[in-house]
């Protein structure tokens, strides 16, 4: 089944190639441009191949409380393929766009973004078919290539990032001011959501790096069955985990975003509530963070679009290139989360996360991160790691 996914992927990849050199009035250039792009001359036509390919080191440790309460770790060092993707993506006549994704980690072949987006669609804007993210949360909507740590904060636990869905999005005021709303399905089909989203940019000077952006969005799922659990790293233990809720009318959650970039340093904070309502109770969930990351060697973070968050960061120098060094980023990050609600004690907990990010070239990047997590009343653990990262 895997061979015959990727031998698809490959004639598909070939398929669209060769039909748009079908026109022979059409000529076509190859460029490199972080990854293998195919254009027409009249830019009618686009073709962009690329992928990722990142792989963690860890170490975890924790006390003789938290070995208690959950057992001793059944690994202390572990090695790891965290994602290993390749995509297709394109446009066509400049008013449809698409793109398909694959995932190949952990002996498994799944589906990622998968999509067909239409654009000026009058009032409209835009419209965008498949599998997706949904809007919600700035730090989701940001690629795991370009987010600042290695392992997202806890409000992305609440909710499964991508969804089957439609969604309309448009930018107003010279990006000013924009806004998506989706209805969507999980991909068992069971229950439906519908999570819209509106940000703002309320400084906008691109040129003198400084740029504040704030949003809020909101989502109401109807689902039978929900859960949240949340950990320090991706291979750590659950340590908070409110089980499965069963008998589930709607869950509604609210997220509030703002980030704040002045030169070389940034401010990202996040919250996010989630009201559970089911036959014999309501139940409320919470989780924040708030992250200051700098560059030392005076570069900038960027934000690339509103639904598609924080953008890639170029080196002033990649590394070898005459003295350059690439770029070096310092970070620090506090995340909360509390799962205890009435009668579910899913546990609550804190982690400090402090992290120095190396920028080889604007492709290549490696990660430090150290991870202090506090699990309130059951102990304390922390988590080493080094990830290794390319993408193009």
């Amino acid at each position: 089944m895997k061979s015959i996914k990727i031998l698809f992927v490959f004639a598909l990849s070939l398929f669209v190639t060769d039909a748009f050199s079908q026109d022979d009035k059409l000529k076509f250039k190859t460029k490199w441009d972080n990854g293998l792009k195919i254009e027409s001359e009249d830019e009618q036509f686009k073709l962009k191949f690329g992928g990722r390919i990142m792989a963690d080191y860890s170490l975890f440790n924790q006390n003789n409380d938290l070995d208690n309460a959950f057992n001793k770790l059944e690994i202390t060092e572990a090695l790891e393929i965290r994602r290993s993707r390749f995509f297709l993506s394109g446009s066509i006549y400049n008013n449809t766009a698409f793109k398909l994704q694959i995932d190949f980690t952990d002996k498994k072949v799944s589906l990622k973004d998968v999509y067909i987006h239409l654009k000026n669609i009058p009032i409209v804007g835009n419209l965008q078919v498949g599998h997706f993210k949904e809007p919600l949360r700035l730090e989701s909507l940001t690629t795991n290539k370009y987010i600042t740590f290695i392992e997202r904060a806890f409000p992305t636990d609440f909710t499964p990032e991508r969804s089957n869905g439609i969604m309309i999005f448009n930018d107003f005021l010279n990006r000013r001011l924009s806004a998506q709303l989706g209805y969507f399905k999980p991909s068992n089909n069971k229950g439906r959501a519908v999570t819209g989203r509106i940000t703002g940019l309320l400084v906008n000077n691109e040129a003198d790096n400084n740029i504040l952006h704030v949003g809020a969005g909101f989502s109401h799922r109807n689902i039978d069955t929900y859960s949240i659990s949340a950990k320090p790293a991706h291979l750590a233990p659950e340590y908070i985990d409110t089980g499965d809720i069963l008998n589930v009318k709607h869950v509604n959650m609210l997220s509030l975003e703002a980030a704040y970039i002045i030169k070389s340093f940034t401010l990202h904070g996040e919250y996010m509530s989630s009201d559970v309502k089911t036959d014999i109770n309501n139940y409320n969930f919470s989780s924040y963070f708030g992250q200051a990351s700098y560059f030392i060697t005076g570069e900038s973070a960027n934000i690339a679009s509103s639904y598609h968050g924080f953008g890639r960061v170029k080196p002033n120098k990649n590394l070898g290139d005459g003295d350059g060094l690439g770029a070096w980023e310092l970070a620090f990050r506090f995340t909360s989360a509390n799962l205890d609600s009435k009668s579910i004690i899913g546990g609550q907990q804190e982690n400090i996360s402090i992290g120095l990010n190396w920028y080889l070239n604007s492709a290549t990047r490696i990660k430090f991160n150290n991870v202090l997590a506090n699990v309130k009343g059951k102990g304390n653990a922390n988590v080493f790691q080094v990830r290794f990262q390319i993408d193009f």
